[in-house]
């Protein structure tokens, strides 16, 4: 690790489509550094157009938590904080600077508050009794037993259902939910890629064409032919929820290209909520613009790690 720092842990974040992973990979250059990955869907094996891996962009940077899991597994925040702590560990024991870059705001945000959390089983009575509820009824539910800081919680059924579950579960077991209560990591650099709102919309909707060019059908295709079932690839959202749909034939192509880059866009002003929310809670961002030149954005980062 670059020993004139004194920083744990640099994190490169901003919403899709901000160029967050190339401005990763230049710091961790400079800093002799690794990334480990913060996106929800890169994780996955097979998964490369839709999620954006873009893995020629890390050049001989080496990275983690990405092609950890087969597409059509159900991935979740328990273990990715231990796959995190797994990866961090490995990476600061043989002195590289470590840099989590991604735009999954639950993911970021859980890993600089230090929340751990405990393995949470199948409740097959309580999923039982909440069978054939509406995603409102669901809502419901969970808002009087937790506060809804995490819109993800609720944006399908069986993810309302599992969020349900988890609270339940801590609600008859205190000494794991104790565990779940934030421990902060000391010495955090938290950089946002500043894109206003109009450069970020045309970079998305160039992208969504560009990744309709060089195959992504193709690659949905192929994980529906490899077994994964659409549901599982629905599960995903985004690309693999729209692009699942038309080739299944529930929708023409054209009302799935459109709608689904009405998605993106949307998922972009989530994300950004969710850091305007991160900074309502504490963290402090320190907001960069995405079109700086290279060595410009290099010492304006560099110059906000904490010297020794």
């Amino acid at each position: 690790m670059c020993v004139d720092y004194n920083c744990n842990l640099l994190v490169v974040t901003g919403p899709t489509a901000s160029g967050k992973t190339g401005r990763a990979v230049d710091l961790a250059k400079a800093l002799d550094g690794e990334i480990l990955s913060a996106d929800s869907r890169q994780i996955y094996r097979g998964m490369d157009i839709g999620t954006g891996k873009d893995l020629e962009e890390y050049d001989d940077v080496p990275y983690h938590l990405i092609d950890i899991c087969p597409a059509g597994y159900k991935y979740n925040l328990y273990e990715y904080l231990r796959d995190f702590d797994n990866a961090y560990a490995d990476v600061r024991q043989r002195g590289k600077f470590p840099i989590l870059c991604g735009g999954t705001g639950l993911y970021v945000e859980s890993v600089i508050n230090g929340i751990r959390l405990p393995e949470v089983p199948e409740n097959p009575e309580l999923r039982d009794s909440l069978r054939g509820k509406t995603l409102e009824e669901l809502t419901e539910i969970l808002s009087h037993i937790k506060v809804l800081h995490n819109v993800t919680d609720v944006d399908s059924c069986q993810r309302a259902i599992r969020a349900i579950e988890i609270q339940t579960y801590y609600r008859l077991h205190p000494d794991a939910a104790v565990k779940t209560e934030p421990h902060p990591m000391p010495n955090v650099v938290i950089v946002g890629v500043d894109i206003d709102r109009e450069n970020r919309r045309n970079r998305i909707t160039r992208r969504l064409r560009s990744r309709l060019d060089e195959g992504m059908v193709d690659e949905v295709r192929r994980l529906l032919d490899s077994g994964v079932p659409p549901e599982n690839l629905i599960y995903y959202g985004l690309e693999y929820k729209y692009l699942t749909n038309y080739l299944t034939g529930r929708m023409p192509y054209d009302d799935m290209v459109n709608e689904l880059e009405i998605a993106i866009h949307q998922f972009a002003k989530r994300q950004m909520t969710w850091f305007r929310g991160m900074e309502r809670r504490g963290f402090h961002i320190d907001w960069v613009p995405w079109d700086l030149p290279k060595d410009e954005f290099l010492h304006r980062v560099m110059n906000l790690l904490p010297k020794k």
